[in-house]
């Protein structure tokens, strides 16, 4: 394990946000992310944590710093090609779902496979309704997202990230709109992609119960890391 490449790795990452007047947001991080690892990121509001998903995401580029992605340094990489990086190797999990409402779920699930240009790929096709089945959403696949539950709703855009069969999966606040039951649901989900794909995660929360079933918690606090804790044997 300890030879492994990190799937994802961030050398003395800095940012700054402003022109005139700059705020430093981060101050040089450093973070190494192993393949089929399950990652907690915790910390207060305006620490710093939602830049830090941005960074690994590849939707922002840091001030000052590295960012390898499989051992290959991405950060200076035009947007075109970073774009191409972050469409194969990462899924997108938000607070708020971003199902398109004139959409059923199934189509909402497919809209991966259709930037990507596999909307006519069967396997594809068979792959969106094996999640939707996975999920438990096998009964309200021809729904509209707008015909389902908050929960349903959720679960439809994991499925959506799982698509493309992403390397990571960058989940913000992914339960923060659910009740007890339903994070429970999305939490025993996100585990079972993990352990059966090997899929690496990274979760941004306020739920000390999805911060505690991770195996690693990494707090972040005034833009830089303060605590790295393996959080299970």
């Amino acid at each position: 394990m300890d030879n492994q490449v990190p799937v994802m790795k961030l050398e003395g990452v800095t940012k700054f946000y402003g022109e005139e007047i700059k705020q430093q947001v981060l101050f040089g991080i450093d973070l190494e992310l192993q393949p089929g690892s399950f990652n907690a990121i915790i910390g207060q509001s305006g620490s710093g944590k939602t830049t830090l998903l941005n960074i690994l995401g590849l939707l922002d580029k840091p001030a000052d710093g590295k960012v390898y992605v499989e051992g290959q340094r991405v950060d200076q990489m035009p947007l075109s090609k970073l774009a191409s990086v972050r469409n194969r190797t990462i899924g997108f999990i938000f607070q708020f779902h971003y199902l398109l409402p004139e959409f059923t779920a199934l189509e909402n699930v497919l809209m991966p496979g259709w930037i990507r240009k596999y909307d006519k790929d069967p396997e594809r096709l068979q792959r969106a309704h094996q999640l939707m089945d996975e999920v438990g959403l096998e009964k309200v696949k021809n729904n509209l997202s707008t015909k389902m539950s908050g929960g349903q709703q959720q679960r439809t855009a994991i499925a959506r990230a799982l698509l493309n069969n992403p390397k990571i999966i960058l989940a913000d606040e992914p339960t923060g709109n659910l009740d007890t039951e339903n994070t429970e649901m999305v939490y025993k989900i996100l585990r079972k992609v993990n352990r059966e794909y090997g899929t690496t995660f990274v979760i941004v929360t306020h739920d000390r119960r999805v911060a505690e079933g991770a195996d690693r918690i990494i707090e972040v606090k005034d833009g830089r890391i303060k605590m790295d804790v393996a959080a299970r044997v």
